[in-house]
């Protein structure tokens, strides 16, 4: 392809045409299936190369070759044809090809891709416009495939503006950033349990193979190893084919990446051999699951928020002396209900939290303006202390955006501080950087607000964003209130009984 930074907004001006498309949401699935048939045919190619016994599970006239490809569009498969090839041949198929549990996993995906798909395009001329404009990727040239790799990033990061759909999308400088501060090793293993487009799976995988370069040459085992070692799970149809696709780009050809939700199993039904080396993860906070979903979690652990539900599952899925990094919302750190509080205790007496570093409110803008932080935890012995680290906004900016968003550089301060920690207190005398004691945290009733933003940001928020951040600051001044009482209590008690 000529130009394939003009990819995306050749896509775009197509379809903008196209009736059936409302908006970028939509527009961004109809390329994701389209783009997974492409990917999915060039590997195809590959494993017949290696295998001339391979057979596909795309029934013929449906593989891409044979109908996206541009030579090959049949007796001018376009306009009425193509819309009727595509929704009345190829969707019902591929939603319905024959898998059981023997289907190896690089063809069971095709049929988990396309279960929830949709093909939004109601003009069947645009759509071979499109068909054609793909089939331009050259996935047979290293070079096109890994510079395509970059491109599919800009993709992603597009979901940010696509509505609902940006809650899948972590920054890329937060996925590499947490990769490279858990420190890879080739051989081990990571999860992530709610994988959305594979971001920190592609970073994980990035960073096995910076330490594959530092070494110089490894076995043909060891290199299987870097690319058998991740594991992800998807609730939601559209990231998930996002995530497919995005892994078979990065040479994973049998990405174990599952549809369905981490939360429907019973926590104290794991064992050792559903635990984990490594687990990155943002989990998705602020919804809530149904009663039935809480009763997979023993009482002292069951939450309505999501995000406290994953935290549960990640300390059950955690190897003895394996590492995690996690982005939790500002409500973990001073929410004091009965679960977040078992959760914050475990951490600090199960667990060696050793790091939590505070990220700027603005990260994760535009598709919300909640402040998040990265908790940093070993399975292991307690060291008996916290280190809190915030990252501020850099100075020629007043927040990240769309157009300016966060880079794995503005982590240097805080990457160049890890190895060396010391205290650090601003020009306005407020902490920076600070090392809590377990004790000094479970005596603040587990408040873990420490190191937060002395000035809060001017952003325009939407109606949905002032609401959530006006729950956040009410759940925070409800806690501040119980702590006091707390207090104010047990003084109480002291002076009854002649303490003080």
């Amino acid at each position: 392809m000529s130009n394939l930074s003009s990819f995306v907004k050749r896509i775009r001006d197509v379809m903008r045409n196209d009736a059936g498309i409302n908006g970028d949401a939509q527009r961004i699935e109809q390329l994701a299936w389209m783009l997974f048939l492409k990917v999915y045919d060039a590997k195809e190619e590959d494993w017949e190369f290696e295998d001339e016994k391979y057979e596909s599970i795309i029934p013929e006239e449906l593989r891409w070759r044979n109908w996206g490809h541009t030579e090959n569009q049949g007796d001018g498969l376009t306009g009425d044809k193509l819309l009727n090839f595509v929704n009345n041949k190829l969707f019902p198929k591929l939603k319905n090809l024959e898998i059981s549990p023997d289907t190896p996993i690089r063809q069971s995906i095709v049929r988990t891709t396309f279960e929830d798909a949709n093909n939004y395009m109601k003009d069947g001329v645009l759509l071979r416009q499109i068909a054609n404009i793909i089939d331009e990727l050259d996935f047979g040239s290293y070079e096109e495939t890994h510079a395509f790799g970059e491109i599919y990033e800009t993709i992603l990061k597009e979901l940010q503006s696509a509505g609902s759909a940006g809650e899948f999308y972590t920054p890329r400088a937060v996925t590499q950033f947490m990769a490279k501060m858990i420190k890879p090793q080739i051989g081990e293993t990571m999860a992530d349990f709610a994988c959305g487009t594979g971001g920190f799976l592609s970073s994980w995988i990035k960073e096995l193979e910076e330490v594959k370069e530092a070494k110089g040459s490894i076995t043909n085992k060891e290199s299987e190893k870097i690319y058998n070692s991740i594991y992800g799970i998807e609730k939601k149809q559209f990231p998930y084919m996002l995530c497919v696709t995005n892994m078979l780009l990065h040479g994973i050809d049998s990405p174990k990446v599952y549809h369905g939700n981490s939360l429907i199993y019973k926590l104290l039904d794991y064992t050792k051999k559903d635990a984990f080396d490594v687990i990155l993860m943002n989990p998705p906070y602020g919804g809530s699951e149904k009663d039935d979903i809480k009763q997979n979690f023993p009482a002292d652990l069951r939450s309505s928020e999501t995000a406290d539900l994953f935290m549960a599952v990640i300390m059950y899925r955690l190897k003895n002396d394996g590492r995690a990094a996690v982005i939790v919302p500002d409500g973990f750190l001073f929410g004091n209900d009965n679960a977040k509080n078992n959760l914050k205790k475990k951490l600090l007496t199960d667990f060696n939290l050793h790091t939590i570093v505070r990220l700027p409110g603005s990260v994760f803008s535009p598709y919300t303006s909640i402040t998040t932080n990265i908790l940093f935890f070993n399975n292991e012995e307690p060291a008996g202390k916290t280190w809190f680290y915030r990252v501020d906004i850099p100075s020629d900016r007043k927040h990240f955006s769309k157009t300016k968003p966060m880079e794995l550089k503005h982590f240097d301060d805080c990457i160049g501080w890890w190895n060396k920690r010391k205290e650090i207190t601003d020009s306005d005398g407020n902490p920076k950087a600070k090392c809590y004691t377990a004790k000094e945290l479970i005596d603040s009733n587990y408040n873990f607000d420490v190191c937060g933003y002395p000035h809060e940001e001017e952003e325009i928020l939407s109606v949905a964003e002032t609401i959530q951040n006006y729950e956040e600051k009410r759940t925070k001044l409800n806690s501040d209130i119980d702590n006091l009482l707390v207090r104010i209590t047990e003084l109480h008690q002291k002076a009854q009984k002649g303490e003080l």
